[in-house]
């Protein structure tokens, strides 16, 4: 179990500075120079027609990486341009959901499904397999505190669970329809980068050189790594990157209800060792994403069903972490804060209890974050899990990576349109610049928000407390939280 102290909250806080300074020194327009490649190996083949050079290569092809090149397809500005997607993995088809779900699910946001829609693979995905939900509460289980999260009067989606395999199928659906404009290499592995040098000259490399395993160079203006947490684009380049493991993996499981219910909210629920959360798949089963220590997680993966299913009810009902100094004075705070604020409260609802496990759903990944303090690079830019990595306890991970795509595919577009190389720093200047003012305050809130829920002490828990009781109370904050997240 992970104990809060000051020494912590400073180094935390000490490392935030770090990475934002690292950053802001990044977008310094004076230095752009010293942010170049250098390449030591001469352009034999740099008088070969332009041709034999892609515009665009997209290295990965996950979700993000393959709504990037649906999007860069898809752009009227960018239509006659070459552009290739490097996928390691096999093409992924489907007509129809699977009988199972996956254990790999995202929540998507609206501003994403925007993005999705956009591309014409939203009905895809809703013809194949997609749960809205409403509302989301989230609370402490060392007190009574609790907030609730939801659209007037629950007619809008806040968010949409949807398996990582339903959205990777559809979008690779579209790019079918693009073939014409959009190439697609599967099963391709990269095995070296060679970097031009920023401003090139006669004897260099004028463009980034992708080296395959199979033995075959190509050549792009443009390189657009979505290769993962893990990403070779990033590392080969030499980018920084401020990164920590947290004390923590997270179990994930496809769980069965002992009811059908409507199943129209989000549950979470921050327990000492993590939060726990339960996000809606159908009537009748969810998706559960419990974060705890490594060594409860290796516990829970090894114990029998039954015994997996009574944890579960247990994290989500259990009110042995509660104290009563705690809960008296949390008492009095939410007194006073309903008569001053009477349409401020919520009123609790009770998550739907588990039955059982999908079998051989049961899954552990470990925890970490990770922040690259440059996006671009000449002739590369970073998108998704390459450039930034979150815990997943807000579900912003994947919604942060599809709005990087949204705002590269614009600035791309735009650059193609003022007759712009489309590998130059400046305007990928204007992408970093974007993203990197988005993505830090999420990162960091959520890097803050599982530092103080990480302790049972009771002072932060008396703190956290009234923290979220106010934040409930207070709907105009709560609308901002939510706009913020739906981007």
């Amino acid at each position: 179990m992970f104990t809060l102290t000051k020494v912590n909250m400073l180094a935390a806080a000490g490392v935030w500075r770090r990475c934002i300074n690292i950053t802001i020194r990044s977008l310094n327009g004076a230095k752009v120079v010293t942010r170049g490649f250098v390449s030591s190996e001469n352009a034999e083949e740099s008088g070969k027609a332009d041709s034999d050079v892609y515009d665009i290569i997209i290295s990965g092809g996950g979700m993000v990486g393959t709504a990037m090149a649906c999007s860069v397809g898809f752009d009227p500005n960018l239509q006659g341009s070459k552009i290739l997607l490097l996928e390691a993995g096999s093409k992924k088809e489907m007509d129809k959901a699977p009988d199972v779900y996956s254990t790999r699910v995202s929540s998507i946001s609206p501003g994403s499904a925007t993005l999705l829609s956009g591309l014409g693979a939203w009905d895809h995905i809703v013809n194949l397999r997609c749960k809205p939900y409403q509302k989301m509460q989230v609370w402490d289980a060392c007190s009574d505190a609790l907030i609730t999260f939801d659209k007037e009067n629950l007619q809008d989606e806040m968010a949409y669970v949807v398996e990582n395999d339903v959205i990777v199928a559809a979008l690779t659906k579209q790019l079918h329809a693009l073939s014409d404009q959009v190439e697609v290499q599967y099963r391709t592995k990269v095995v070296k980068y060679t970097w031009p040098r920023p401003y090139h000259a006669v004897t260099s490399i004028p463009w980034v050189k992708v080296t395959l395993a199979d033995g075959r160079t190509l050549k792009t203006k443009l390189l657009i790594g979505a290769d993962g947490s893990n990403s070779m684009v990033r590392r080969e380049a030499g980018i920084p990157t401020v990164k920590w493991n947290y004390d923590q993996s997270a179990v994930v499981a496809v769980l069965h209800l002992s009811e059908p219910t409507e199943n129209n909210v989000a549950w979470q629920r921050f327990l000492p060792t993590g939060p726990i959360a339960m996000l809606p798949l159908s009537d009748r089963e969810s998706s559960l994403v419990w974060s705890t220590s490594h060594q409860h997680a290796e516990e829970l993966l090894q114990m029998d069903e039954e015994s997996f299913v009574d944890a579960i009810n247990s994290a989500f009902w259990s009110n042995e972490n509660q104290s009563e100094l705690v809960e008296a004075a949390g008492s009095l705070f939410r007194a006073a804060l309903s008569f001053l604020m009477p349409d401020g409260t919520s009123t609790r609802q009770l998550p739907p209890s588990v039955a059982g496990v999908g079998p051989k759903s049961r899954v552990m990944f470990p925890l970490g974050m990770g922040h690259a303090s440059e996006y671009i690079r000449h002739r590369v830019a970073l998108i998704g899990d390459a450039a930034h990595r979150v815990h997943p306890l807000a579900g912003q991970g994947a919604n942060l990576g599809f709005g990087d795509v949204s705002c590269l595919a614009r600035v791309l577009s735009q650059a193609a349109f003022n007759g712009k190389d489309l590998g130059e720093m400046q305007h990928l200047l204007e992408y970093e610049t974007e993203r990197q003012r988005h993505n830090l305050p999420m990162m960091a809130a959520t890097d803050l928000m599982k530092r103080l829920y990480s302790t049972n002490a009771a002072p932060m828990v008396l703190l956290r407390t009234l923290g979220i009781q106010a934040t409930n109370a207070l709907p105009p904050l709560k609308e901002q939280i939510i706009a913020y997240a739906s981007k």
